[in-house]
């Protein structure tokens, strides 16, 4: 009997240790109480009571032991110094737009010593401006665009030698002005699946950052992921593209907003497959209201206002084929309303349809049309849209076809103010 009793005694301190797990987790110096599948940030009545970018990582590695839920972020200002990294099937919930995710300072040094592939140190001449945690970038002269910038976070400092968890994916040199900045995204999804981002708003501080190219960051990063849902996000004011995303598929963002930003508005790209854009606004960005990048098809794009953008308003090239426009505005952006990319017949922009769309007033910095469809592209309908010019800005023609381009079909679109059809001389 004794014995016996010392089994159930030791069955029933299992089963309280079982249960402690789920519903008391230390992570760090946090203890992240009752709270199965959400996780509350921000305030003292909060599981994890900080606003900081520290605070939410630490609730989402905890969400992320227990295979996924909900990070639930509360009304607040929360400061951000490193990309908040999501896990597959986790969702990271605003409050609205009183949940602000405010990016801090920005500060950058050069390299002392070269930061050759494959290191994970760099030696700078300045690290005061840095710290454990922090989101960085690594680029010089020659390796600053596209996928050749190297991004990481810091993990310790010995010295001037930084110290981060990536390996460099080029040879940096200081010769050529080799960088480390603390430019970074403010949320990223890389590598994963099932992901929601919604109902908060991010202040990227571009005037206080620097810029970071669309293909290895953004306001809202997400690469190599599938089935992930943004909804009513604001990016304002970020110091790159407010939204990109590279190497996905099933990605649908709606209800956001993308202002203020030095780059691109939206930037679907490399690769994406099946996005949608709902109901969503791009506008007084430096670059592209919407910009497809490469191999971005099979997508929807609708219901969306893009306005006052520096450079075009919807711009598609690379292999970006059989997608469908939609019932949106493109209006009093800089150059055209909507372009076609000079590309050769092998990787144009063929068997898009645009339809019910409004198309007006563009070319605000130099003549523009309407549609510009240049390159070597076919297959293109434009069909029930509305293009006219009323007298702002300088889009002189409706539709504009290169002489290289072909098939294109334009029927009961309503047009006024401006020359209907343009086609390039041979």
């Amino acid at each position: 009997m004794k014995h016996k009793s010392i089994g159930v005694l030791s069955i029933i301190f299992i089963c309280l240790m079982v249960n402690a797990k789920i519903y008391s987790q230390v992570i760090g110096l946090v203890d992240v109480k009752h709270a199965e599948n959400v996780i509350t940030v921000g305030g003292s009545d909060a599981d994890v009571s900080g606003f900081t970018s520290e605070a939410i990582q630490i609730a989402l590695d905890a969400i992320k032991v227990r295979g996924g839920g909900i990070i639930k972020l509360n009304p607040g200002i929360f400061n951000i110094i490193r990309p908040i990294c999501l896990s597959d099937n986790t969702s990271l919930i605003g409050s609205g737009e009183t949940t602000i995710l405010q990016k801090c300072e920005g500060f950058k040094t050069s390299f002392i010593i070269d930061a050759d592939w494959g290191m994970l140190k760099a030696v700078v001449k300045d690290v005061s401006g840095f710290k454990k945690g922090m989101g960085i970038q690594l680029y010089d002269d020659k390796h600053h665009e596209g996928w050749e910038v190297t991004t990481a976070i810091i993990t310790d400092f010995k010295d001037n030698t930084i110290y981060f968890n990536n390996n460099t994916i080029c040879d940096y040199l200081s010769n050529l002005n080799g960088i480390v900045s603390n430019g970074c995204s403010i949320i990223e999804a890389v590598g994963v699946e099932n992901i929601k981002i919604a109902n908060l708003v991010v202040e990227g501080n571009k005037n206080n950052n620097d810029y970071i190219n669309g293909c290895r960051g953004g306001g809202i990063y997400i690469h190599k992921s599938k089935n992930c849902f943004v909804e009513n996000v604001k990016v304002n004011e970020y110091n790159g593209d407010s939204f990109s995303w590279q190497i996905t598929e099933n990605i649908t963002v709606k209800g956001c907003e993308a202002s203020n930003g030095n780059g691109l508005g939206f930037h679907p790209g490399t690769g994406s497959d099946k996005s949608i854009i709902e109901n969503c606004i791009s506008h007084n960005n430096k670059g592209d209201g919407i910009f497809l990048c490469w191999r971005v098809q099979n997508g929807i794009f609708r219901n969306n206002i893009i306005y006052a953008n520096g450079d075009n308003g919807i711009s598609i090239g690379h292999k970006d084929t059989d997608n469908l426009f939609e019932n949106n505005h493109v209006y009093e952006n800089g150059n055209q309303g909507i372009l076609f990319r000079d590309e050769n017949e092998q990787n144009s922009g063929h068997r898009n349809t645009f339809t019910k769309n409004i198309i007006e007033n563009n070319g605000v910095i130099k003549e523009s049309s309407g549609f510009y469809i240049g390159g070597e592209t076919h297959d293109i309908t434009i069909t029930n849209n509305i293009i006219r010019s009323t007298g702002k800005g300088n889009q002189t023609t409706a539709i504009f076809v290169g002489k290289k381009s072909s098939k294109i079909t334009a029927t009961d679109n309503k047009i006024t103010g401006s020359k209907e059809i343009v086609n390039e001389k041979n």
